[in-house]
């Protein structure tokens, strides 16, 4: 079993934070505020030229840590720091370009080796997940899997592969806050339980504290990313304090 379980020994919260936006000091500040207003897990960004999943918001903040020379090593770097002082499971969120321009059996690997869990790739169809699967077991790095509302005649097949947690995209489209979430997910997650015991966390536009409430009722965790983003994009590197009040309103909603 994995590490990821632990974080859902209570309903879990996991927010997003795209690393080096706006640097890496800020970024860490960041995560020690999220770890210590009770944080479950945390996806860390790896920033990709062309996010395919992402709206405007989280592309805006993989520019920025670009150009401010951000690097999948100096990432890796980050993560060894972090490993000193905080506990909980961490994935990286990233492109499968990043890994298979990296060399995947080094990424994979070095992923084991600072203390990464697991490994989100939106881009990966289920179908291609193979070339990576394998370097992943064999490195103790649960690759989590992802089930929309489009995957229905797949679910069964997805979910008895799944490892870590199961991804549950809220809705279609890219990442983004959104006011109100019309998909039936307490049926497509009650779905998705008659396969596998692996938890299932929804994310995709999930901003407030009443739509996590809302949400935490039939899931076992919460996503949330570009609502994270927008304050770390207002208040650049003031914002540890503002997402660690934020983060505390949406775990207090969901306890």
């Amino acid at each position: 079993m994995s590490k990821i379980s632990e974080a859902f020994k209570n309903k879990a919260f996991i927010p997003f934070i795209t690393c080096g936006d706006p640097d890496l000091d800020t970024t860490k500040a960041i995560v020690k505020e999220m770890v210590a207003n009770g944080a479950s897990l945390i996806e860390l960004g790896i920033p990709f030229s062309d996010p395919t999943a992402e709206g405007p918001v989280i592309q805006g903040a993989n520019i920025r840590a670009l150009s401010g020379g951000v690097t999948t090593d100096k990432i890796f770097d980050f993560v060894r720091d972090l490993r000193k002082e905080i506990t909980i499971p961490l994935v990286f969120m990233t492109y499968a370009n990043v890994v298979f321009s990296y060399g995947a059996e080094k990424f994979i690997s070095t992923c084991k080796e600072i203390g990464i869990d697991g490994l989100i790739l939106p881009d990966l169809p289920f179908e291609e997940k193979e070339e990576f699967d394998d370097i992943c077991n064999s490195n103790d790095v649960d690759l989590i899997s992802f089930i929309a509302p489009t995957s229905e005649n797949r679910i069964a097949m997805i979910a008895k592969e799944a490892k870590g947690f199961i991804y549950v995209v809220s809705s279609l489209g890219v990442t983004g806050t959104r006011s109100e979430i019309k998909t039936d997910l307490d049926a497509i997650v009650s779905t998705i339980k008659q396969y596998t015991d692996v938890p299932c966390s929804v994310g995709f536009g999930i901003s407030t504290p009443e739509q996590a409430a809302k949400i935490s009722k039939f899931s076992d965790g919460v996503i949330v990313g570009s609502a994270i983003i927008k304050i770390v994009e207002k208040y650049g590197k003031e914002a540890p304090k503002y997402v660690g009040e934020y983060v505390k309103s949406m775990t207090d909603a969901i306890k």
